[in-house]
């Protein structure tokens, strides 16, 4: 008997644990009813609700006929397309509707470099070039008699010297970002290796010299001789007097560099009869002046002009050619979980004939 007492016991301990559990699950239930169906907020009502409350489902429930249009109005509406909202500038595709990702990153528009190509470019292992420049002569050469004493001339010299000068720059970036953006670090390099290009090409033209500074060509070059003009001169026949200028050097000269606005102006140049100087606009103009290469450059000033020798009045000197090094053991990229990645060249330009150079203003 006590056996049966004691199992009697144990199953109505295990009753009343279950009647208090389902009884538990009972209120969180009618709790959780009673939150979803809480009409104190239309703006937080749930879509069943709306849908099951909308007076045309209601009437077709009635009717067992028909159709119901149920408008979302407010801030329901954004149940259907809710652009992301992390960051400024966000993706405009949902979670439902992707957005067409066009592959890479659009870069800025490059400049086209063209003073390099009109130099001439050697090889350099040490930190400075240096040329010995005949700086006085005087010739006394002249016929002389039998016999007698000949004259005697006289040269000078003095050493020049163009330093081999640093550009570089520096980017920073995570690992992370590196190792999730797959064109990231080709990117980087590509943009890297630009700016050097674009401050070599401002540096060969207009560098000034003093501190790490090139010591650039038209800093160098003889000014343009105001005087050769005369009453009535166009922009073309200014360059036609530079150009004499300069061959006063006795070197060839071999090409002209300007602002792309002036070359254009330039093609725009009409005679006495309308008619257009270099061709006209259909048709295939060379980029020439007086039978040399004319360069437009962005880097030129508008109304600004440089003619001269550049094969053989100057040279660039490459000591580094431009490298891109990346690096995590900078300051406290380590210790950060970042790159350091650095742009950079070495050169030096040695203007050989400053005198081959003319520069000047239109």
């Amino acid at each position: 008997m006590s056996e049966l007492a004691s199992m009697i016991t144990n199953l109505g301990d295990k009753f009343k644990a279950t009647t208090e559990d389902l009884t538990t699950r009972l209120n969180s239930l009618e709790r959780r009813a009673a939150r979803e169906t809480e009409p104190a907020n239309d703006n937080h009502k749930s879509l069943g609700h709306i849908v099951a409350n909308d007076e045309a489902v209601r009437n077709l429930t009635s009717e067992f006929r028909g159709k119901a249009v149920v408008k979302l109005r407010g801030e329901n509406a954004a149940i259907t397309s809710y652009p992301a909202t992390v960051g400024s500038n966000t993706s405009a595709g949902t979670s439902l509707v992707p957005a067409h990702r066009v592959p890479g990153i659009v870069t800025p528009y490059q400049r086209r470099m063209t003073i390099r190509d009109l130099l001439r470019t050697a090889r350099t292992t040490s930190n400075n070039i240096e040329w010995p420049v005949e700086t006085n002569y005087t010739n006394n050469a002249d016929v002389v008699s039998e016999g007698a004493k000949k004259p005697y001339s006289d040269l000078t010299f003095e050493l020049q010297n163009a330093p081999v000068r640093t550009i570089a720059h520096m980017f920073k970036a995570s690992r992370q970002i590196l190792d999730d953006a797959d064109a990231l670090a080709s990117y980087i390099d590509r943009r890297g290796r630009y700016g050097l290009q674009f401050k070599e090409e401002l540096q060969l033209l207009r560098g000034d010299g003093t501190g790490q500074n090139v010591e650039g060509i038209i800093p160098q070059a003889r000014a343009y001789e105001t005087a050769r003009n005369s009453t009535g001169d166009t922009p073309l026949d200014v360059l036609n007097h530079a150009i004499s200028q300069a061959e006063e050097s006795d070197i060839p000269i071999t090409g002209i560099v300007l602002s792309k606005k002036m070359w254009r102006d330039m093609l725009g140049i009409k005679d006495g009869d309308e008619r257009y100087l270099s061709g006209g606009p259909f048709g295939t103009t060379a980029a020439q002046i007086w039978d040399l290469p004319a360069i437009g450059s962005n880097a030129m000033a508008d109304g600004e002009f440089l003619v001269g020798a550049f094969q053989d009045g100057a040279t660039i000197f490459d000591r580094l050619e431009a490298e891109v090094l990346v690096s995590s053991e900078n300051d406290d990229d380590f210790e950060r979980n970042l790159f350091s990645i650095r742009a950079e060249e070495r050169l030096a330009l040695a203007v050989f004939r400053p005198d081959a150079f003319v520069t000047g203003q239109f």
